[in-house]
């Protein structure tokens, strides 16, 4: 194994680490992320292109690192959501579901706690979500979507940028068991 693999794949016979956070943690960055979102993006347009509750499923997703709860997070993150916006109910619940049950998924095979792995996965999750969201909007809805591809790169590669820091903001308020 080179050291590179050993960076990121777990060594063998250690016991995989769930993290804990308080019940506020669990609480109050969600909804803050959400609000974010719906009343901050709305209002100052320069913010507009983060996407903070899909970072935040992500994030709790990757620390659970249980494909289960990844995808109840995610649910309850989306389904607030699209309570506050003004999407259609259950499309942003759809997708973070499924990004949640993903990111989870992947948290059991590598250590996530690698920036330059954190920082891969919040690009490819926001790709994800964003290619979710065109592919219901189309199939499911009916309604014409247009796929920016390149706008999308863009703005996946800047919500990585901001996950990071964000991530080590809420490394600070975790305490891990095994």
């Amino acid at each position: 194994m080179n050291p590179f693999e050993e960076r990121l794949l777990p060594r063998r016979g250690r016991q995989t680490r769930t993290t804990k956070f308080n019940p506020v943690v669990w609480i109050v960055a969600p909804v803050a992320a959400i609000l974010f979102q719906v009343y901050v993006a709305r209002h100052i347009d320069t913010l507009s292109y983060l996407e903070l509750p899909l970072l935040i499923t992500v994030y709790l997703a990757l620390m659970r690192r249980s494909p289960i709860a990844g995808a109840a997070t995610g649910s309850l993150i989306g389904l607030m959501q699209d309570s506050l916006s003004t999407q259609y109910l259950g499309m942003f619940g759809i997708v973070k579901t499924l990004v949640g049950y993903f990111a989870a998924s992947v948290s059991m095979r590598f250590d996530v706690e690698n920036s330059a792995l954190r920082f891969l996965l919040s690009f490819f999750f926001f790709l994800f979500h964003q290619l979710f969201v065109w592919l219901l909007t189309r199939a499911l809805l009916g309604q014409p979507m247009e796929l920016q591809i390149p706008q999308t790169v863009i703005l996946g590669f800047l919500n990585a940028v901001v996950a990071i820091p964000l991530f080590l903001i809420l490394d600070k308020l975790r305490s891990e068991t095994r």
